[in-house]
């Protein structure tokens, strides 16, 4: 799967999917409210990227 990101993203999946992992690690698994709003982005964007990856491959 390419790594390249998606038109109108800045980040790769993997990008996003590092500094979820990142997120995660250090907050223990236990995230603020303001870690939750950021992690919820994080998800956003990395599942954008995924989709925008998959069509790309495809």
């Amino acid at each position: 799967m390419s790594t390249t990101p998606i038109p109108g993203s800045v980040r790769s999946a993997d990008d996003l999917n590092e500094e979820i992992r990142c997120l995660m690690l250090c907050s223990g698994g236990r995230l603020s409210a303001e870690q939750r709003r950021e992690y919820e982005v994080l998800v956003i964007e990395w599942s954008a990227a995924i989709r925008g990856e998959v069509v790309k491959a495809a």
